[in-house]
C-alpha cells in the first residue's frame, strides 16, 4: 500500500485556473472484530485509517486498551477488505461493556466512543526507565530524520507520523497514518508482533499535538519519554507527571519545551 491516491484538482492563481492532479493520504475504514471464548464476537469499533499494517494497528489498539498484554493473548488473525477479525484466548482481557465503542473513531480522535473517560485508562503494569537521556542535539536529529523518512507525507503533506528513536536521535522504526493514534498504534503492535516486547532505551516522536490520548499510550508502551511537534493539552501534561513520563513539545532544531520529567534531558 502506498498509503495515498490521485484526485484531479483546479488550482487558482495569478494567472488564473491550472487543471492538474495531486496526491491526497487515503482514509478508508476499518472494522475490528473480536471472538472470545467467554463473550462471543463484537466489534471494536471502526477506525479510520490509511491502509497498510492493519494487523499491527489491532495489536497496537488493544494493547493500549488493556485487552491483551502480550500478541500471545491472540490466536489468531483473519485480514480481510477494511475489516480484521481477531481470535482472543483466555490471556485475553476482554469485556465488551468497557472496550466496544458507540461510534467510529475518526482520524483525529483516540478516545471517541468510549462511555467513559476512565475505559481509557488502561492499567500502567511498567515502570518508565530512568536511564535514557536525550538532549538538543537529540531531538533535532530526531526531527530532521523523521521529516525525511515520512514518504506519504512528502507526496501529500495530509499524514501524522509515529517514530521510536534512540538516546542519539537515531529514528529506530516510523509509520505514518492519517491519524496520529493510529500511526502510533501501528508502531506499539511492530515492536509487540510475533510475541515480543518493546525494547529499551526507545523514546517516542509524534508529528502533531501530545493529546492524551498519545500520551496514555506512551506510557502504557513503556516509552519513558515523549516528543511532539505541536502542543500538549492540560490532561496530557497531568498525566505525563503523573506517571514520570518526559513530554517535550513544540520540538524545534534549536528548541523544545519541557512540560513534564525535566530530569531526563541533558545539555
Amino acid at each position: 500500500m502506498r498509503g495515498f491516491e490521485t484526485r484531479d484538482i483546479a488550482k487558482l492563481t495569478a494567472d488564473g485556473i491550472i487543471r492538474s492532479i495531486d496526491h491526497v493520504t487515503s482514509e478508508n475504514p476499518l472494522s475490528i472484530i473480536v471472538e472470545s471464548v467467554n463473550h462471543g464476537r463484537h466489534e471494536l469499533g471502526i477506525t479510520m485509517r490509511t491502509e497498510g499494517h492493519d494487523n499491527l494497528l489491532s495489536i497496537g489498539f488493544m494493547y493500549s486498551e488493556g485487552i491483551i498484554s502480550t500478541s500471545g493473548d491472540i490466536d489468531e488473525m483473519i485480514v480481510g477488505d477494511n475489516q480484521i477479525v481477531i481470535k482472543l484466548n483466555d490471556g485475553a482481557l476482554f469485556d465488551p461493556t468497557q472496550h466496544c465503542r458507540r461510534s467510529t473513531v475518526t482520524s483525529s480522535c483516540g478516545i471517541c466512543g468510549r462511555s467513559t473517560i476512565l475505559n481509557g485508562l488502561a492499567d500502567f503494569n511498567n515502570d518508565l526507565d530512568e536511564d535514557m537521556h536525550i538532549s538538543l542535539e537529540t531531538v533535532a536529529k530526531c526531527l530532521n530524520s523523521v521529516i525525511g523518512k515520512q514518504e506519504i507525507f512528502s507526496k501529500t503533506g495530509g499524514s501524522h507520523a509515529c517514530a521510536s528513536f534512540t538516546s542519539d536521535g537515531t529514528i529506530s522504526r516510523i509509520f505514518e497514518d492519517v491519524g496520529r493514534h493510529n500511526a502510533f498504534d501501528k508502531l506499539v503492535g511492530s515492536y509487540l508482533e510475533g510475541g515480543r516486547v518493546l525494547e529499551p532505551g526507545l523514546g517516542v516522536f509524534v508529528s502533531g499535538r501530545a493529546s492524551f490520548e498519545l500520551v496514555q499510550k506512551s506510557i502504557r508502551a513503556g516509552f519513558p519519554i515523549m516528543i511532539a511537534v505541536g502542543a500538549p493539552s492540560t490532561l496530557a501534561v497531568d498525566l505525563a507527571k503523573e506517571h514520570g513520563l518526559t513530554l517535550g513539545c513544540f520540538a524545534k532544531d534549536r528548541s523544545i519545551t519541557i512540560f513534564s520529567g525535566v530530569r531526563r534531558i541533558g545539555d
